[in-house]
């Protein structure tokens, strides 16, 4: 189950919000983007600095507000599932190649 995050939701420690979302895309706060809290920890994990890397070329450094991630809800779901997958059997890391991420 998915917990909404706004503005107002405070994050417990060791946590950041990211906005996940591509342009045309829908959202409930109506700038087509979905917050996510994610752990601090994904920042080291090889394919999430893939996306961030993508977010950079994307949106380059200047950002007003959470760290928007230039993926669907569907392709950064999945990769959430494959980063706590690994966290958890503590293995090696995936190739995994997302479709609009």
């Amino acid at each position: 189950m998915e917990m909404a995050y706004n503005k107002k939701t405070k994050v417990k420690k060791g946590w950041l919000v990211v906005a996940v979302g591509l342009d045309g895309d829908e959202a409930p706060n109506g700038d087509g983007f979905r917050r996510f809290p994610i752990p601090i920890s994904y920042l080291h994990h090889p394919l999430f600095q893939r996306l961030l890397e993508s977010a950079r070329e994307t949106y380059g450094y200047k950002t007003a507000g959470p760290l928007r991630l230039p993926c669907s809800v569907e392709d950064f779901l999945h990769l959430r599932w494959v980063i706590d997958r690994e966290q958890r059997a503590g293995g090696s890391h995936s190739t995994l190649s997302l479709h609009a991420c």
